[in-house]
């Protein structure tokens, strides 16, 4: 049997009456559309912070990985033997006394940082000192009165950052020990530095919030006389082929 279905008149009619009434439907409700805007406003906002937080990751990570991995400064260690009595009697055996410290040579900055620990064999005492080569100045921290003092940098005693390396991989190998002299220059304390900011970061790294005072050299000082009641101290130090005492004074 075939079947046969006919199609309403008023069901054709109606289509037509079904469509327009959705569009004005749409026409007089706008949330609807406001409704998919705001949507896709967000998931545009959550793309964005999600992309903020990554970015934020590759930063912070690249930071520590650069911390952590990459190769640090090389600290090297160094020792000579030393006499104090330059005008000795040849016919004499001298008698040396060791000296060891540790340097941080940082050629690309131009500094040298050198670490004078607790001496076993001399009265001097322990420090830090910085040779800033672009400010032509150093810093003594003398560690055990927690001063620090200041004096333009004395390039006839101080060796340049590269050669002060090629010095320090030499007598870090232990093979070279040399027996050398003692040179003596005095310093005077003149005044007191208020502000070490000006004096470059890594001066300003070893002196702030420690009293600092400005040394100028004895002998450079017309007309200056020793003092009974001076105080003095004495740092022994090398950053050369010699050892060198720095005895500073201050009334």
């Amino acid at each position: 049997m075939v079947k046969i279905a006919f199609n309403s008149p008023f069901a054709q009619k109606d289509e037509p009456k079904k469509e327009a009434a959705e569009a004005l439907v749409a026409d007089k409700d706008p949330e609807v559309a406001t409704r998919g805007n705001e949507n896709s406003s967000g998931r545009c906002l959550l793309t964005l912070l999600g992309l903020a937080f990554i970015l934020a990751g590759v930063v912070v990570g690249g930071a520590c990985i650069y911390k952590y991995f990459m190769p640090k400064h090389k600290v090297y260690r160094g020792e000579m033997c030393y006499f104090e009595n330059e005008n000795r009697d040849r016919a004499a055996e001298p008698y040396f006394l060791p000296i060891a410290e540790e340097a941080d040579i940082r050629e690309d900055d131009n500094i040298a940082i050198i670490d004078v620990p607790v001496p076993k064999f001399s009265d001097s005492d322990p420090a830090a000192i910085v040779h800033d080569f672009d400010r032509l100045l150093t810093a003594y921290l003398d560690l055990q009165l927690g001063k620090c003092y200041v004096i333009p940098l004395n390039t006839s005693i101080v060796m340049p950052p590269r050669n002060l390396m090629d010095l320090f991989a030499k007598l870090a190998t232990g093979s070279y020990l040399p027996q050398t002299y003692l040179v003596r220059e005095e310093m005077v304390v003149t005044e007191e530095i208020d502000n070490v900011s000006d004096l470059g970061i890594f001066i300003y790294q070893l002196c702030v919030g420690k009293e600092t005072f400005r040394l100028q050299r004895r002998d450079q000082i017309t007309g200056l006389q020793k003092r009974s009641v001076e105080n003095c101290h004495s740092i022994r130090h090398f950053e050369n082929s010699f050892v060198v005492e720095t005895k500073i004074c201050q009334q």
